[in-house]
């Protein structure tokens, strides 16, 4: 995973897998997820359950059941957004492996590797991941996005 602070590329994130924009149907999908990957992308996931439990991809449900193993694999390429505090506080016992947040309406959420998840429109900083910034299209200026973090986006593929 690329660190601004140390001059490496801007990471750039597919949201739920999406690289040309939204795509309700296949959103978490495991393959959708890997072929974003394949592609040459980081991933932010929604995730649900726990080690002791299973886990679920989907963001306003469970959708997808995946292994752990599943998880390590891609580890080194996914944001993984906890949605409910089974995820959050099992994700975050392997901290060292998994980039993990959690947020509701936070302006401004840390990762479990430090970086800043940026809610849409606000103020950016060199470890700040901007959040779609199609949806304050304007707002950002090329030279901003290039020096923040990262970006997540559903049209990632613009960005590359």
């Amino acid at each position: 995973m690329p660190n601004r602070l140390r001059g490496e590329e801007v990471n750039l994130i597919a949201h739920r897998g999406n690289v040309s924009g939204p795509n309700p149907e296949m959103e978490n999908n495991p393959f959708y997820v890997d072929r974003a990957i394949e592609q040459g992308y980081s991933v932010e996931i929604d995730i649900r359950g726990s080690f002791y439990t299973k886990f679920y991809l989907g963001h306003g449900e469970e959708q997808y059941i995946v292994p752990p193993s599943w998880l390590y694999e891609r580890a080194d390429h996914l944001w993984i957004h906890a949605k409910d505090i089974q995820a959050l506080h099992s994700l975050t016992q392997q901290a060292s492996n998994f980039n993990v947040f959690w947020h509701q309406d936070d302006f401004y959420t840390l990762t479990t590797k430090g970086f800043i998840w940026t809610y849409p429109g606000h103020t950016l900083t060199p470890q700040s991941i901007c959040v779609m910034p199609e949806t304050f299209e304007g707002l950002y200026s090329e030279e901003q996005l290039k020096n923040c973090a990262g970006i997540c986006s559903d049209f990632i593929g613009k960005y590359k």
